[in-house]
């Protein structure tokens, strides 16, 4: 009886050990990309890929005042980006980035409700 339990045990250890196959998908391909930066810190960013998720963005230098009142240069950041849902459906986001915050639209972001006094 114990020999029995033993080569039970010896089986689950084997099978537990032994290697899993695991189908890795090919990286996505990039077909376009294009990065060009100014020396003021400006810049312009874009990409494309194969399976058609997209991406463009740009980056202007402003000028703000701080909490300080100094003014502080700060990178204003304006973009959108594309890709495909489970259904095959684009969606798009468009962001923007400041001295406020980051902000994003698309149909997929929720909307805060609407406050009723």
């Amino acid at each position: 009886m114990k020999s029995v339990i033993f080569v039970a045990v010896a089986l689950v250890a084997v099978a537990v050990a032994a290697p899993t196959v695991v189908d890795v998908p090919e990286p996505v391909k990039i077909t376009e990309s294009k990065f060009v930066q100014e020396t003021e810190g400006s810049y312009t960013y874009d990409f494309k890929s194969e399976d058609g998720i997209s991406r463009q963005e740009t980056g202007t230098v402003k000028e703000v005042i701080d909490a300080e009142n100094k003014p502080q240069k700060v990178i204003v950041v304006r973009g959108s980006y594309t890709y495909y849902n489970e259904e095959g459906k684009p969606v798009t986001i468009t962001y923007y980035a400041d001295e406020t915050g980051f902000h994003a639209e698309g149909e997929v972001i929720p909307k805060a409700p609407v406050a009723r006094i």
